[in-house]
């Protein structure tokens, strides 16, 4: 008999469920899922109900995709932002450490990912097209609402790079200004990993994709 058997089923069941989270294996499960168990109700509660509110109230931006509880992200509604100038990063944890920098005031663009043929990830499956529309609907609209600039914040890895020239051939032919994060970004790290100063230096250092 293993020694999680000996486990009432409902222990089992919340053991198995934090195994499943990343960077998670049995034993920190097991000690989660007992402090679980000595937490007082409320506590416990409140982390349930914690879980069950990201779940019901948190969704995407419909048009940057980052991370919102209403249609629209706090970002994209502050009418003191550059609408001229658009960000674009692969997911919303990319955006926040952008933003933590409080060097950029410009809009965002989460395409949800990068490109990666060898995983079958093609554009249609990133929200390229969405951003395509951005640029065309701003057209469209006043010109303190065009967007101008597209700054790609990819991350430094061959993925990251691909799908950066993939997206400012396209965006070339639209003919939208694109330019890029400065590589003071180490190769192959992460944009969520990076300091507050290398990602400020960055972005002041953005380069064109001419």
């Amino acid at each position: 008999m293993s020694a999680s058997s000996a486990y009432p089923l409902p222990v089992r069941e919340l053991i198995e469920q934090l195994a499943k989270l990343p960077g998670i294996g049995t034993r920190s499960a097991e000690r989660l899922a007992f402090h679980v168990l000595k937490s007082d109700n409320s506590t416990a509660m409140a982390l349930s109900a914690a879980i069950s509110a990201v779940k019901e109230s948190v969704h995407h931006c419909r048009l940057c995709y980052n991370l919102c509880d209403g249609d629209v992200c706090s970002i994209c509604q502050d009418p003191e932002r550059d609408h001229s100038r658009v960000l674009v990063v692969e997911q919303p944890k990319d955006l926040i450490a952008l933003e933590q920098t409080g060097m950029y005031r410009g809009l965002y663009h989460v395409l949800m990912g990068r490109l990666s043929p060898l995983d079958g990830i093609s554009p249609g499956d990133l929200t390229i097209s969405h951003l395509f529309d951005r640029i065309e609907s701003s057209h469209h609209q006043g010109q303190d609402q065009k967007i101008t600039e597209i700054v790609l914040g990819l991350n430094p890895t061959v993925e990251g790079d691909g799908t950066a020239l993939y997206l400012a051939s396209e965006l070339r032919k639209m003919g939208t200004n694109v330019s890029r994060l400065a590589r003071g970004l180490p190769s192959g790290s992460s944009l969520e990993y990076a300091n507050k100063a290398v990602l400020a230096d960055a972005i002041l250092g953005r380069q064109s994709m001419d």
